[in-house]
């Protein structure tokens, strides 16, 4: 699946790229484009942090372990992940939130988070 064209980011401008190396996004399109079928709402771009990656394992979600059979191939330090919301936002009030690059993440997240807590965390 490509990027909806209408796409849009918090900012309001169109959706930027998130990731290609490891290809990010529910659709594995390198966008932080959603839909219907993706019940996670993973749409937040990140760069994602050991912290994190330590806080979503011990909250039952293993972001570092390979999953081939679902084209995951388990992140580290450093690499661009689109997020699910839900999952940024509970990072975020435990003071573990992976920093956000704002273009990347679709305009969606702002029904999870506002757009200065996103800022807060902005990878510059």
């Amino acid at each position: 699946m490509e990027k909806n064209k209408n796409e849009k980011n918090v900012l309001g401008t169109a959706l930027q790229v998130a990731g290609t190396d490891p290809v990010t996004g529910f659709y594995r399109n390198g966008f932080c484009s959603t839909g219907d079928d993706d019940a996670g709402v993973h749409v937040i771009a990140a760069v994602i942090t050991e912290e994190f990656l330590d806080y979503s394992k011990s909250m039952g979600n293993d972001l570092i372990t390979p999953f081939p059979q679902y084209d995951f191939p388990g992140l580290k330090p450093g690499d661009t992940w689109c997020l699910c919301a839900k999952r940024w936002k509970q990072a975020y009030n435990a003071g573990v939130a992976p920093s956000v690059i704002l273009e990347a993440t679709h305009e969606k997240a702002l029904e999870f988070a506002t757009l200065q807590e996103l800022k807060n965390t902005k990878n510059s």
